[in-house]
């Protein structure tokens, strides 16, 4: 069995002495190719919290994360943004959309991070807009858009990636 994700004792704690908040206490699980993984929990259950982790946005207390054999622990500076920006993908609550860019815009930015064909760009932003149903949305800005519309303007972010 080929493991892809393998967590092993991982503690995220916020604050000190009594104060002391244990988001993430002792986590350990692994996900094997082709395995679906749910994270459920109650509200402050830390559901946000382990999956900030696994993304690399935040940096666990303790415990190990290994993505694919790599441990991301190991992971610093460019190293550790080169491979958020090239491996992993997270569509965030609120969607992260920055309000003066366009939906386009929005969409197209990763791209402007790396070396991208234009052309290919056009080619990918045109059907992964009708595919998702935005294709008229693309020249609005987030504000001009309901919450749904938003979501898939995130999510053709997160599918546009070098």
């Amino acid at each position: 069995m080929d493991t892809i994700l393998r967590v092993e004792s991982l503690k995220k704690y916020y604050g000190k002495g009594p104060n002391i908040t244990k988001a993430l206490d002792s986590i350990s699980f692994q996900v094997v190719k082709g395995e679906f993984l749910g994270i459920m929990g109650s509200s402050g259950s830390g559901k946000t919290t382990l999956l900030n982790c696994l993304a690399t946005i935040i940096k666990p207390t303790d415990g190990s994360i290994q993505m694919q054999e790599k441990d991301l622990g190991q992971l610093k500076g460019s190293q550790l943004a080169d491979y958020r920006g090239k491996e992993i993908g997270y569509l965030f609550q609120n969607f992260e959309l920055l309000d003066n860019l366009t939906a386009k815009e929005n969409i197209l930015l990763p791209l402007s991070l790396h070396e991208v064909d234009a052309n290919e760009s056009k080619v990918r932003l045109e059907l992964l807009s009708q595919y998702l149903d935005i294709s008229e949305l693309l020249d609005k800005f987030p504000s001009q858009l309901s919450g749904g519309q938003r979501q898939r303007v995130a999510a053709a972010r997160l599918n546009f990636r070098p």
